[in-house]
């Protein structure tokens, strides 16, 4: 018996500027066709769409949703989804693709951010559709981003900066209140800025190994006061946020690659791949093979690698 042809996922790649990782499209020509694609695909970037008119459906892996005219999508990088219209429609969009933890690293460290696992949730493996009658707040964040990235007028940027983070904290609420029966307390410790200089170092040099004491000389602190400090604000102590860090990058490209899972221990920044394992399994629960059957979203698929839309295709 032959084997089922597989589904394809297209993974859609989009260069974002380094300095302001996001970009904007938007115009007329962004005009969705009622045509359903047999092809699901996924991004290296948060996506956030605008529908400014008609309706259609969107498909994720096993499940599809309507969206409406003034609907906001928030989609994860590493979810697989397509869009069509209705039968006889061509909604207009303006997709946001951004890269959250780099548009705030010289400013705002969300490590800061208290429940930050809702946030990690929600740029790693999370999706909504927000209608505009029960979220008319999202609506106004997303229409005034997409006004400033269109408009550019002066110091656009931290506007923007300024917008996504409030559009960020409002998701982190909605999602904490209506996916959890205990409602998440938003607040950050007093001494949070003390230590975001080590949190941006950990963040950008996790592959890498380097002395607690750099951190603690990165803060201004003394190595036991930085350790002490350090674990009073983030729960854990410094080496035990690297690994965290570490096995979530881990976790992304065990669901999105075939990366085999020597190669990513390396790539993470663990030196044995003993050391990788047991710090997955203490994390995470299972072990990193388990992990990969149970939230690979290609296991069955065949992934095409492309670069990101400019433009909607031709029919």
């Amino acid at each position: 018996m032959s084997k089922p042809k597989q589904t394809p996922i297209e993974y859609r790649n989009y260069a974002l500027p380094a300095y302001f990782p996001i970009l904007l499209l938007s115009g007329d020509e962004w005009r969705i066709s009622d045509i359903p694609s047999h092809v699901l695909h996924f991004h290296n970037c948060v996506e956030i769409g605008l529908c400014e008119s008609d309706s259609g459906t969107m498909e994720f892996s096993d499940i599809s949703s309507d969206f409406h005219e003034g609907d906001v999508t928030f989609i994860a990088g590493e979810i697989p989804h397509t869009t069509y219209s209705a039968p006889g429609r061509a909604s207009k969009w303006s997709y946001i693709f951004l890269n959250v933890e780099e548009l705030f690293h010289p400013y705002f460290p969300l490590e800061l951010i208290s429940d930050k696992e809702v946030l990690d949730m929600l740029l790693h493996s999370s999706w909504a559709i927000f209608p505009r009658s029960k979220y008319p707040e999202i609506y106004i964040l997303v229409s005034e981003i997409v006004h400033e990235l269109n408009a550019k007028e002066l110091n656009f940027q931290f506007s923007v900066r300024g917008l996504v983070l409030s559009l960020m904290m409002r998701l982190i609420n909605i999602f904490g209140t209506e996916n959890d029966e205990n409602s998440h307390n938003m607040s950050t410790h007093e001494n949070s800025l003390s230590i975001s200089p080590a949190l941006t170092y950990i963040q950008r040099n996790y592959k890498q190994d380097f002395p607690i004491d750099e951190l603690a000389e990165l803060c201004d602190m003394s190595p036991t006061h930085f350790r002490r400090t350090f674990s009073s604000i983030m729960g854990v102590n410094p080496l035990k946020y690297l690994s965290r860090v570490r096995i979530v990058q881990a976790t992304t490209l065990l669901r999105t690659t075939e990366i085999p899972i020597l190669d990513i221990s390396e790539e993470v920044g663990f030196r044995s791949i003993s050391t990788f394992n047991r710090n997955f399994m203490e994390i995470t629960g299972i072990k990193p093979m388990q992990y990969r059957k149970q939230m690979s979203y290609i296991r069955d698929q065949s992934v095409l690698k492309c670069t990101g839309w400019m433009t909607p295709p031709k029919e």
